[in-house]
């Protein structure tokens, strides 16, 4: 790839129920992430990471914004500071490559890359993440930046909602198999388009990732990657907060970011990568972290030969 990439720290576990996933940054670094770009030719700077204040700053009985969206006032504030930082390395030239942290970043990150040009996004992960502070059973906002992103529900009159230029028909969710009854409804009910882990196993993971990327790519002026570490199953992920059976292999995984480095990357369609829910308290000898480095490796150009 031509542009150079700016890797954006997130260390946060406000949205996860689930100490450690602020760990995943410091995890994907210690992993090699840097070191691994630059073996392909690729130009790697750290920003540094983004402040994020500790749940433990907070007093308990203040530390959710009503009943069901715990931490919510604290996780915006942080994403405005994350879309701050993904704008100016967009500005700068650069392809944000966003470390997580819990997957309610993906609000600041999809802010910040879609403030002057409309966006796609292929969201990899084993959960929907279309919940609403009304419909989650838990309250946790990292199952619910993909409804955030798009205003639904109550998140309809947020900041970051009016202004990001992302349209749900050019949004695709690739490896479901862990969908609450609300937020099934809400996704059928939407115009996002979702692949759950039935229609890889029926089509083939190439099929299903080649339709998702045509989803995105569909007249928007760059992609935005999201990918959720537990998309791919816990016997070759065991570092996340929410492990789900039945996801894709070692194999399924690469195959789709060399995919996507075919038909995104190179076509200079990339607009941001995102790694998230890598929880270093739950792995097995940083096994998740050096996965997720080598899954970025070939979304951004990695070969076998």
């Amino acid at each position: 790839m031509e542009a150079d990439v700016r890797v954006i720290g997130v260390p946060m576990d406000l949205g996860a129920d689930r100490r450690g996933v602020d760990m995943g940054p410091s995890a994907i670094r210690y992993a090699g992430i840097a070191e691994e770009l630059e073996g392909l030719g690729v130009s790697c700077t750290d920003g540094g990471d983004v402040p994020v204040p500790r749940p433990e700053q907070r007093d308990e009985s203040s530390g959710r914004d009503g009943p069901d969206a715990k931490y919510l006032p604290e996780i915006a504030t942080v994403c405005e500071r994350v879309a701050a930082d993904v704008s100016d390395a967009v500005a700068a030239g650069d392809v944000p490559l966003v470390l997580g942290g819990d997957h309610s970043i993906a609000i600041g990150t999809v802010g910040g890359l879609s403030r002057s040009d409309s966006l796609g996004i292929v969201w990899f992960d084993a959960h929907g993440d279309f919940n609403t502070p009304a419909t989650s059973p838990s309250g946790n906002v990292h199952g619910m930046p993909l409804a955030a992103i798009l205003g639904q529900g109550e998140f309809a009159d947020a900041d970051w909602a009016e202004a990001t230029n992302v349209s749900e028909e050019n949004v695709a969710i690739v490896g479901l198999r862990s969908v609450d009854d609300a937020e099934r409804a809400a996704i059928r009910q939407s115009d996002v388009t979702a692949y759950t882990m039935s229609d890889i196993d029926e089509r083939g993971v190439t099929d299903v990732v080649s339709d998702a990327i045509d989803v995105a790519t569909d007249g928007t002026d760059g992609v935005h990657v999201s990918l959720d570490l537990d998309w791919l199953d816990p016997t070759e992920a065991p570092g996340v907060g929410t492990p789900e059976r039945g996801g894709v292999s070692y194999r399924e995984a690469h195959a789709s970011m060399e995919l996507l480095n075919r038909k995104v990357t190179e076509t200079g369609a990339l607009s941001g990568l995102e790694l998230v829910e890598v929880n270093p308290i739950l792995d097995e000898h940083n096994e998740t972290a050096e996965l997720a480095v080598e899954l970025a490796a070939s979304a951004l150009g990695k070969r076998i030969l």
